[in-house]
């Protein structure tokens, strides 16, 4: 007997039942042999000791494991990409509102750079008009600059060439020079180098103040009035010595009478010793002739400096001196002062030779006609 129960089912004369939960194995198991100790087992058991069927279970187990991981990273993947999808809506919502924000700010910037543009333009078109206004107005200045300096340079060699008055000619170079360096400009240096020149040259020329010379000599012209005669300087002081004499006090009528009768006779006639051999008594009309002939005198010495004619020049001042010496009180203050003058005017050397800034004046003409022939 068999130690394992049989069950009713499985009895003997019992037909065995297919299980139909395990169709594929019992499939399986049907074209096999059944081996004595399988007699009893259950299917389940059979499966534990099936390798392959182990394997199918995993497998199995690892798909579903598999498809469980996958759908809920699935769902993960969807919620995030909906998330994203959400966060691209929003990004490309702000996007566009900063798109068209920068559209605005472009066209913005275009009608800013538009009315810049056209400023810059205008300025350029300024611009140009200014260089152009500012190149007239440097040519303008500087012929205006040229012309000035040509005058005074005209006039300092007059001053050269009629009076000799180095000073006048010296004075007018640096005038010139000193508005040459104002003006500042390059080309002007070769003009400015000649007048530097010239006013070396004439530092080193021995000063003849002609022009004080003539006003010294105009002064004279005019005090000649003022110089006492000397007759009438004796008289004067004859007439004061006389009047200083002390005159007894007369005692009554007759006795003033006398004294007034001879006062009058005393006016009526004058002694008086002269000290020179010929008399220098003159009436009213010749002493006014002799002022008049001084004052010819003086105006001849003056005319004859300004020519330069140092014969005539000498001849006036010794004769005007001469006369002064003769008809003149030499003791009075005017007198003396003349006479100082004059012989002043007798030591003057008027043979020197007047310089010349031709080389000045020619060289600010040239360049004003080179100036012109290249405009």
């Amino acid at each position: 007997m068999s130690e394992h129960p049989q069950d009713p089912a499985t009895g003997p004369g019992a037909e065995v039942q297919p299980d139909k939960s395990w169709p594929e194995i019992e499939r399986n198991s049907a074209h096999s042999a059944q081996s004595p100790r399988e007699v009893g087992v259950r299917p389940w058991q059979k499966l534990l000791r099936n390798p392959w069927a182990i394997a199918a279970a995993l497998l199995v187990l690892l798909a579903a494991w598999q498809w469980y991981s996958s759908t809920v990273q699935m769902a993960a993947l969807r919620q995030e990409l909906a998330q994203r999808l959400h966060d691209s809506d929003a990004d490309s919502r702000d996007a566009r509102l900063v798109a068209r924000q920068s559209q605005e700010t472009v066209r913005e910037s275009q009608a800013r750079l538009a009315q810049v543009e056209a400023k810059l333009a205008e300025s350029q078109n300024q611009q140009v008009a200014l260089e152009a206004l500012y190149q007239d107005l440097a040519r303008n200045r500087d012929e205006s600059v040229l012309a000035e300096i040509e005058q005074i340079l005209t006039v300092g060699a007059q001053q050269l060439q009629l009076a000799g008055n180095v000073q006048a000619g010296l004075m007018a170079l640096q005038t010139a020079d000193a508005q040459l360096a104002r003006s500042d400009r390059p080309q002007f240096i070769p003009l400015r180098k000649i007048l530097a020149r010239d006013i070396d040259r004439l530092k080193t020329m021995p000063n003849l103040d002609v022009a004080g010379m003539s006003v010294k000599i105009d002064q004279l012209m005019a005090d000649v009035d003022n110089l006492p005669l000397s007759a009438e300087a004796r008289a004067a002081v004859d007439r004061g010595a006389a009047d200083k004499r002390p005159v007894p006090e007369a005692q009554g009528f007759w006795g003033r009478f006398g004294r007034d009768v001879w006062s009058e006779l005393r006016s009526l006639v004058r002694i008086q010793v002269m000290d020179k051999s010929d008399p220098t008594l003159l009436a009213p009309d010749q002493a006014y002739f002799l002022r008049e002939n001084l004052r010819l005198r003086l105006l001849s010495a003056r005319l004859a400096l300004l020519a330069r004619d140092q014969a005539t020049f000498r001849e006036d001042i010794r004769v005007a001196s001469a006369w002064v010496a003769r008809w003149f009180d030499t003791r009075s203050k005017p007198a003396q002062t003349l006479q100082a003058a004059l012989t002043q005017f007798s030591a003057a050397n008027l043979q020197v030779q007047a310089p010349s800034i031709t080389d000045s004046l020619n060289a600010v003409r040239n360049y004003k006609i080179v100036r012109d022939k290249s405009r």
